[in-house]
């Protein structure tokens, strides 16, 4: 089985290529945004065309959620209309497709976690265009899994963990809003994930089932509670002043509860979500 990895440069795709180095189940490729210049259908093409493989993974995103809000077309080209060229050509090759979404696809206003079936209400340019991107993918390859994440973080980029690091360690106190509720994501995982589902591809195709599905870890806190265990794990005397969103006014709304629920993902591929405190002191160590 042969892999495509696009993205290779974010934190997704940075996960996926270390975790990658000691897999033997397929022989995996890697691009990234300046091998592959996603904004024009015909870069895709020919690309995919000199390309060989059965599934690709796109791991990319325009994900500037403010900037987007200024930035449509180009927000839309990334998060949609590359999406559906993806998915097209793939689909030309007889090839599955991988997708990773987020819960900014939804409104965040409800109180209890969100399952696939839920329907998209996204209130930013950012997730109408995630949303616009799922719905366009799945029109053209009918061999799609579109996985839903949130509040991701790793050791690669920049992320809401290493901003808490820094801050931690040069500030005596900071403001975190504690009126959004959700669950961190480490990118280490959802490419343990990712791979696990392309593993028991690669024993049986018919182990690909694609869909919607909705990964995150496990457990349910808000930014202030995810600070405060950063802060925790790495023995930083920093207080935490817990503040509403309206302290940090932004131009994009964000979802003010996006907590996802996992179960059809665990049932269908067998997987085992690590609690998102544990995961954190991995990620920790191994900065």
């Amino acid at each position: 089985m042969k892999v495509l990895i696009i993205g290779g440069e974010g934190q997704l795709g940075s996960s996926l290529s270390q975790q990658i180095q000691n897999e033997t189940f397929a022989q995996f490729e890697i691009t990234t945004m300046n091998e592959l210049d996603l904004s024009k259908e015909e870069n895709i093409k020919e690309f995919f065309e000199h390309t060989d493989f059965n599934y690709v993974v796109n791991c990319t995103a325009y994900t500037a959620v403010d900037k987007a809000e200024s930035d449509r077309v180009m927000a839309r080209l990334i998060n949609a209309k590359a999406i559906q060229w993806i998915g097209r050509h793939a689909a030309e090759k007889k090839a599955g497709v991988i997708h990773v979404s987020t819960d900014y696809v939804f409104s965040g206003e409800g109180n209890t976690p969100l399952s696939p079936r839920e329907p998209v209400n996204p209130t930013s340019v950012y997730g109408t265009t995630k949303a616009e991107g799922e719905q366009l993918l799945a029109m053209e390859n009918n061999q799609s899994i579109i996985i839903r994440t949130s509040w991701l973080y790793s050791e690669y980029g920049n992320n809401f963990m290493k901003t808490m690091l820094k801050l931690g360690s040069e500030k005596e106190t900071i403001n975190v809003v504690y009126d959004q509720i959700g669950t961190p994501t480490y990118a280490g995982d959802l490419a343990a994930a990712i791979l696990h589902i392309l593993r028991k591809t690669a024993a049986d195709a018919q182990n690909f089932v694609p869909g919607i599905y909705h990964y995150s870890n496990e457990g349910v806190c808000s930014w202030y509670d995810f600070a405060s265990m950063i802060f925790k794990i790495k023995g930083l005397n920093c207080f935490i002043n817990p503040v509403l969103s309206d302290a940090f006014p932004s131009v994009a709304k964000r979802p003010v509860y996006s907590v996802l629920d996992k179960k059809k993902i665990r049932q269908q591929f067998g997987l085992t979500v690590p609690f998102w405190v544990n995961s954190l002191e991995n990620c920790i160590k191994n900065i």
